[in-house]
């Protein structure tokens, strides 16, 4: 199927209706020929007439195998794909009065996902009337990304959206960093072994 979208990107040999085309191309000189003459040569090459610039004026066009010539875009979109890095986004809600138990049962899913590489969204949902304990829910926030900052650096200050008070947390970039005892500072050494 993503083939076909391909296919359908390009025109080649007849499809092509400009009167003359640029040539690029490795072993050809690169110049403007009649679209007639493009085709003649394409066909003495065994190969397809493809237009990749067709905005260009001339068009420009190459002499390839098309099949291959889409075969290597395939391949570097791949590439380009797998490059991508897929962050997700994990969600904690709150309420405005949340406990110390339910608080630090959600602080330990948050670093567990932090530590995973995703990003937290935390968010304080304010029901009715509760919208009056607005400022307990920046607290509790402010709290949670404090608490978390050997993890994570907040990407977002906490915010009112309708309902809900938002801050959002990024990953810091590997792991925490660990301080080194002063036994593993310094190697023991001992005058024995040399004796």
């Amino acid at each position: 199927m993503k083939n076909d979208n391909l296919k359908g990107q390009h025109r080649i040999n007849e499809q092509i209706r400009a009167k003359e085309v640029r040539i690029v191309g490795d072993d050809i000189e690169s110049a403007v020929y009649p679209l007639a003459q493009a085709l003649k040569m394409a066909e003495e090459h065994e190969a397809d007439l493809v237009e990749i610039s067709p905005n260009a004026v001339p068009p420009v066009c190459r002499i390839i195998d098309y099949s291959k010539f889409l075969y290597q875009l395939k391949k570097r979109a791949k590439e380009q794909k797998a490059k991508q890095v897929k962050v997700n986004v994990k969600e904690i809600r709150f309420g405005p009065q949340t406990d110390e138990h339910d608080y630090n049962f959600k602080l330990k899913h948050a670093i567990g996902f932090l530590q995973d590489g995703d990003k937290v969204k935390a968010y304080v949902f304010f029901k009715g009337r509760s919208i009056l304990f607005k400022e307990q829910g920046e607290v509790l926030l402010l709290r949670f990304a404090n608490d978390l900052e050997e993890y994570a650096k907040v990407e977002q200050m906490p915010l009112l959206e309708g309902k809900r008070m938002i801050i959002s947390l990024t990953p810091k970039k590997g792991p925490a960093p660990k301080k080194a005892t002063p036994q593993q500072a310094k190697p023991a050494k001992t005058e024995e072994e040399e004796d």
